[in-house]
């Protein structure tokens, strides 16, 4: 058994727990940003797996899924467009969760993306693993934004219109 493995399972336990949590209970936004940090906790397990069990192919499956993941948290925000904007986000574990993502995003992947760099050595293994990371920090920053211009939206329309 290789040290890749190991973290895996470590990352599949802190980071699943959480998000699973997070989606099982409490209000919309909660379930949004908990939806999206299994998106990158799922990504980020599928590149571990690649290189411990050596199989390319969860690679690809690792950036289909950071194509898609925060993709859907756009759709989400969107379909949910007006029961975000009439909830302001009392919730602390929901506004907790909002801060949290970007940052942990910013230093979960490249904790996990820069030692796998290493392992691959230059190619085309690593291009594609850096993109994975770029598009899992972008994809997380946009859904980030885009849940809480939901809130803003909310909270001025109903300022400016009277």
């Amino acid at each position: 058994m290789n040290g890749w493995l190991p973290a895996a399972a470590l990352l599949l336990v802190i980071g699943f727990a959480p998000t699973v949590w997070g989606a099982a209970s409490g209000p919309v936004r909660r379930r949004v940003m908990a939806q999206n940090l299994a998106t990158l906790t799922c990504c980020l397990v599928l590149l571990l797996l690649a290189q411990g069990y050596a199989r390319p192919s969860y690679v690809d499956l690792a950036l289909v899924l950071a194509v898609l993941g925060p993709a859907g948290t756009l759709v989400y925000a969107r379909l949910l467009a007006d029961e975000l904007a009439e909830r302001p986000a009392r919730d602390p574990v929901a506004r907790a969760l909002g801060r949290a993502m970007t940052p942990f995003a910013a230093i979960s992947v490249p904790l996990v993306v820069l030692p796998l760099c290493v392992a691959t050595g230059p190619g085309r293994a690593m291009v594609k693993l850096l993109v994975i990371g770029a598009l899992l920090i972008g994809g997380n920053i946009v859904s980030t934004r885009a849940l809480s211009a939901r809130r803003a939206t909310g909270q001025e329309g109903g300022a400016a219109g009277g």
